[in-house]
């Protein structure tokens, strides 16, 4: 997932770089949105990693 939110955050610095906006925001809140879902599912892993460890 978070492959895809970095190959979406080039995507859209590159559709910037030429000129097209709508694209370059669709793209950015894309890897935004796909950033925070990776990031809440890493600390739910890692909270419940920690949990069972304990065990």
């Amino acid at each position: 997932m978070l492959y895809y939110a970095l190959v979406f955050l080039v995507v859209a610095l590159v559709a910037g770089v030429f000129g097209f906006g709508g694209i370059s925001v669709a793209a950015t809140g894309i890897a935004k949105t796909l950033f925070l879902i990776f990031l809440i599912l890493f600390l739910v892993s890692a909270v419940f990693g920690i949990r069972t460890r304990g065990r």
